[in-house]
């Protein structure tokens, strides 16, 4: 994030540099600091110190868990670059960083290959309508193939990437392929006019005059008018350039350096970034504004000991300044910004004002990742289209082990998930539990080891209750007469109800059939209140009733001692009656799940989740020796499932999943859960 004053929009570049953990992102944004002078010496996360790696858990790791904010000048251009991490458990805060750019850099371990997290954010990326480009680093590994490498990168993100350079001297140095290409020398792998003609006619598909003269006339189309049309490649994908680089000896810099100055796109020629509800044309927001309104959005939020809250500001259009009144969201009360900054690691700097495309950093305002700041009520409404969130794929209930520190708890947990879009925090009133759910067993480690350290917390952990439910297979009616007499007004309500079966997710219909004053209109909420206070304390087993439809089409009332607490009760006791006789079963989630494996393990693998009631729903070989396993299993077999694929790939398996249904539990296990159960007393 450079001075606003002196970058105007089309000087900016901003960039997300992705990939898997261990690509190299952080120690690569290093090496470009270093060269670019803007870091003394350039730093190594594995040496335990750097410029975006500075909290203690990153330090102790060696790996980013958040999004970090650098930048850097060159030729003239102010280079923004957002680091973010790449261990998958914390993929859900790198993707926050996407709607704040215009690129996203994926980076490839030269010595793996496209890894999951690379995978991922590229898919993520595409989705976003970002520009993308492939960085493949660390081409200076003993183990790195890099004719495979780049094999690979296109069978996985196609056969739009091709390289701009290529690798010489077995890694350690590279040819330019492109900009001005060294026909005479010889790369490790295939040839630079290849590639050179590969890239050229890439480009000029776009441009039908350019194309015609270079495929009737031999002429090579000059920087200047490749120009527009490669953005347009960037723009449609058309285009992913590759670039091989070594941040370790440098081999490679000086490209990719000029690929971010020279091709990328400003944010005049990025894709607009798409708005949803939205005030702007055609559901986007342009950088440039007649109206010269300031439109922003949050993308991360800190909160620092000294400083106090910090949001990282992405600005799309207008310009906003020290001192400028904006509004957060809906909120009709404008707030005054009384500092900006520019962010360099943990670095703050006070500027004057940031322009449409730049960065800033906002102390002390009420924002939340994915809010909007703008200076116009007629953008009241506006968001911006987020990213998919990977999905949560482990969680644990958490119990205080001192009483006298809940209020502390709630502040820490309102702390965390302001800082971490993908934590959240559920109130289970079925079981009566607090769940902390995140991406992965590392994910909520590290939140509780913050929530010890920084918080003086004492929690109690333990594996949350599955998410049962209990449902019917078959209609049937139920009744009561709910009569008391106890020497004064008494109480009387009877109902006739019928409960049928719902399809699987249909959730629950409440229908009322009484004619003729039977049941009066006004004792109808009454009876619905008792049926849905069984929908959530159950009827068999104490699990939430789903997918039912619950008729009511008779009854009887008394002129003075109905009453509805009357209703509740025969509406209550009714539908449990119903019940019992619908042939009741639990039902339970079911994910689907994808893991990738070394081959030799497949039936491991397999066999495992045979054992566990999964089901194997089709298996696909991978390049190097690996493969994908998709599959079904209950999520109660699944709670330790990441220690046990650890454990029987030595630590070379991954796997994501999602709740992808309720399915019928076997009888033995809802026999006993009916065992277990113990409804508490009825008035």
């Amino acid at each position: 994030m450079g001075f606003a004053s002196a970058n105007p929009t089309q000087s900016i570049r901003n960039i997300a540099i992705v990939g898997h953990a261990g690509a190299g992102k952080t120690s690569l944004i290093e090496a470009l600091l270093g060269a670019a002078g803007e870091i003394r010496v350039s730093g190594r996360g594995d040496r335990g110190f750097s410029v975006c790696d500075f909290t203690d858990q990153e330090k102790r790791l060696h790996h980013s868990l958040d999004v970090h904010l650098c930048h850097l000048r060159d030729d003239g251009r102010s280079i923004n670059l957002l680091d973010t991490p790449g261990y998958p458990d914390f993929m859900g805060r790198a993707v926050t960083a996407l709607p704040a750019v215009e690129t996203a850099a994926v980076v490839v371990n030269a010595e793996q290959g496209p890894e999951l997290v690379a995978r991922r954010m590229m898919t993520l990326a595409a989705e976003q309508h970002l520009c993308r480009i492939v960085i493949v680093n660390k081409i200076d590994g003993e183990r790195a193939d890099l004719a495979v490498v780049l094999d690979e990168v296109r069978a996985v993100f196609g056969e739009q990437c091709l390289p701009l350079n290529l690798p010489a001297n077995r890694g350690s140095s590279v040819v330019d392929c492109f900009f001005a290409p060294a026909f005479d020398q010889t790369p490790d792998f295939s040839s630079v006019a290849s590639a050179h003609t590969a890239v050229i006619d890439r480009i000029v598909e776009l441009d039908d005059e350019l194309m015609e003269r270079y495929l009737e006339q031999g002429e090579e189309p000059s920087p200047g008018e490749l120009h527009e049309p490669l953005q347009r490649a960037l723009r449609e994908g058309h285009l992913i350039p590759v670039c091989f680089v070594s941040a370790k000896n440098g081999a490679g810099l000086k490209d990719l350096r000029r690929v971010m100055t020279e091709l990328l796109p400003s944010p005049l020629e990025g894709n607009p970034h798409e708005v949803l509800n939205g005030a702007a044309e055609h559901g986007h927001l342009d950088a440039i504004d007649g109206n010269g309104r300031f439109v922003g959005h949050v993308f991360k939020v800190t909160v620092d000991p000294y400083v106090g809250r910090v949001a990282a500001v992405r600005v799309h259009c207008g310009k906003v300044s020290t001192g400028s009144q904006v509004f957060i969201g809906d909120s009709r009360k404008p707030v005054t910004l009384a500092h900006l900054y520019s962010v360099q690691g943990k670095t703050l700097r006070e500027v004057p004002a940031a322009v449409a495309g730049d960065f800033c950093a906002v102390a002390k305002i009420d924002g939340h990742v994915g809010d909007v700041l703008h200076s116009s009520h007629d953008d009241d409404g506006l968001k911006f289209k987020a990213p998919r969130m990977p999905a949560p794929m482990h969680s644990v209930a958490i119990e205080l082990k001192r009483r006298d520190q809940e209020k502390r708890l709630s502040d820490a947990l309102h702390q965390l998930t302001l800082e971490d879009p993908s934590l959240s925090v559920e109130h289970r009133a079925h079981s009566n539990e607090t769940v902390l759910c995140g991406i992965g067993e590392l994910h909520l480690r590290l939140v509780l080891e913050r929530m010890e350290r920084e918080f003086g917390l004492e929690v109690l952990t333990r594996t949350p209750r599955i998410a049962y439910r209990e449902t019917v297979t078959r209609a049937a009616d139920g009744h009561h007469r709910h009569k008391k007499q106890t020497g004064g007004a008494g109480q009387f309500g009877e109902v006739y109800l019928r409960v049928e079966p719902l399809a699987r997710g249909a959730g629950f219909e409440f229908v009322n059939e009484v004619v003729g004053g039977a049941i009066p209109t006004q004792y109808i909420p009454a009876v619905e209140k008792g049926v849905r206070q069984v929908l959530a304390e159950g009827a068999i087993a104490g699990y939430p009733v789903a997918d039912v439809r619950v008729v009511v089409y008779d009854g009887k009332h008394h002129s003075v001692d109905s009453k509805e607490v009357a209703f509740i009760s025969a509406g209550l006791r009714a539908f449990k009656d119903a019940i019992s006789k619908a042939a009741p079963i639990i039902i339970e989630p079911i994910a689907r799940l994808t893991i990738t494996v070394p081959a030799a393990n497949v039936g491991d693998i397999t066999g495992h989740l045979t054992s566990i009631r999964g089901k194997i729903l089709g298996t696909e070989a991978l390049p190097r020796q690996r493969a994908r396993i998709d599959a079904q299993a209950p999520l109660a077999e699944l709670s330790d499932y990441q220690t046990t694929l650890k454990s029987l790939t030595s630590g070379a398996g991954q796997y994501t999943f999602s709740v992808e249904h309720y399915d019928t539990v076997p009888p033995a296990v809802q026999q006993e859960l009916v065992k277990q159960y113990r409804p508490r007393g009825e008035d």
